[in-house]
Order: C-alpha cells, then sequence, then structure tokens
C-alpha cells in the first residue's frame, strides 16, 4: 500500500535550504520514492495553517517510506533539515 511522508515546514535559512534541496532527491529516488508536492502555493481552507512549505513524498509502502527517512543515505540531508527548518513530518498509509 502506498505510504507518505508528509512535511509541513517553516525554513529559517533560505540559502541553506537551497543546498538541501539538492542533497535529498537521489536518496528518494534509491528507495523507490518521488515527490507528489515539493512546496507550491498553500491555501488554508479550514483551521489554521502556520507553515510555510508542504511536501509529500510517495512511497510504494510504509516500510520503503520508514527506510528512507532513517537511511544513511539521507543522514546528510536530515541533519541539514532539521538545522535550517521548524515544523513536523508524519508518516501515512493511502488507501488501495
Amino acid at each position: 500500500m502506498t505510504a507518505y511522508i508528509i512535511f509541513q515546514e517553516t525554513v529559517h535559512d533560505a540559502e541553506a535550504f537551497e543546498r538541501y534541496k539538492q542533497l535529498s532527491p537521489a536518496s528518494i529516488s534509491k528507495f523507490c520514492g518521488e515527490f507528489v508536492v515539493r512546496g507550491g502555493q498553500i491555501e488554508t481552507l479550514e483551521g489554521s495553517f502556520e507553515h510555510e512549505r508542504v511536501v509529500i513524498i510517495a512511497f510504494p509502502d510504509a516500510e520503503h517510506a520508514r527506510d528512507w527517512h532513517r537511511s544513511i543515505d539521507y543522514a546528510e540531508a536530515k541533519a541539514m533539515r532539521l538545522k535550517i527548518c521548524s515544523g513536523d513530518a508524519i508518516l501515512v498509509e493511502g488507501v488501495e
């Protein structure tokens, strides 16, 4: 079942974030992931939304998603992201 990692982020260092965006795609591909949403215009329809950026990455299943997030391949980029952004990340399974 397809699984998605969803990031809601506020970027605190735009220059460093541009470097981060170059690091993550190769590791995502290695775990059969692909971007569904990567930034883009946000319109809040209900409630309140605190962050400026949303990223959704689709993986074949939750195992691939977890393996990517914990991988050595993503470790450098993840450490950078955690220093330059604040926000939340969740893993959610889709429907079949």
